[in-house]
């Protein structure tokens, strides 16, 4: 298969992925869609959910400690949000989509 056809078919596979996109509706996997728009890569998805999952857990233990500000807690994540995407539609496609939702209910309290 010569480069053209593998273009060819790499544009076509782009169009089908919008079509699909299209029946899936907005409200279906919001994140992952924004992912797939955004072009974001695999290795920064991955990145970004390991900052979450960790952030969580401070965010966990310090609540039990009896903390009630979390903007140190909201400058790291939003430091960690891939440079295409912006904080706000971050928390919420992923309270939408039910990832990570307390903590990004509290992260929410944080977006101007």
């Amino acid at each position: 298969m010569d480069t053209k056809e593998l273009l060819e078919r790499i544009k076509v596979l782009e169009y089908y992925q919008k079509l699909m996109f299209s029946m899936l509706g907005n409200n279906t996997y919001p994140f992952y869609r924004m992912i797939i728009e955004k072009g974001l890569r695999e290795e920064q998805v991955t990145a970004f959910f390991r900052v979450c999952d960790e952030l969580n857990k401070i965010w966990e233990e310090q609540k039990a400690e009896g903390f009630i500000h979390f903007h140190p807690l909201f400058q790291k994540f939003a430091e960690s949000v891939p440079g295409s995407l912006k904080a706000k539609e971050v928390v919420e496609a992923c309270i939408q989509q039910h990832l990570f939702r307390p903590f990004m209910q509290e992260m929410e309290k944080y977006l101007s």
